[in-house]
């Protein structure tokens, strides 16, 4: 005779959020950052070794300017 596992069904999920993921938005914050970034501005994440080689954003600035105007076919502004 072969033994059985003793296991429970698994409960059936309802459509709502379970309460530990219910956020309460009366205390959310503005974002502090939105206004040091201005219209048409991309944020980059580096990878850890790439970021490492870069001061600052203004160095990573003037390295991706000097590739794109080495690049073929992109005339100067």
């Amino acid at each position: 005779m072969k033994k059985t596992s003793a296991r429970k069904k698994s409960p059936v999920l309802s459509e709502e959020m379970r309460r530990e993921y219910r956020f309460d938005y009366t205390k959310a914050k503005p974002n502090r950052f939105a206004a040091q970034m201005g219209a048409g501005t991309i944020a980059v994440v580096l990878d850890p070794d790439v970021a490492e080689v870069f001061e600052s954003s203004e160095s990573v600035n003037t390295l991706l300017r000097s590739v794109i105007s080495a690049l073929p076919g992109r005339s100067k502004p």
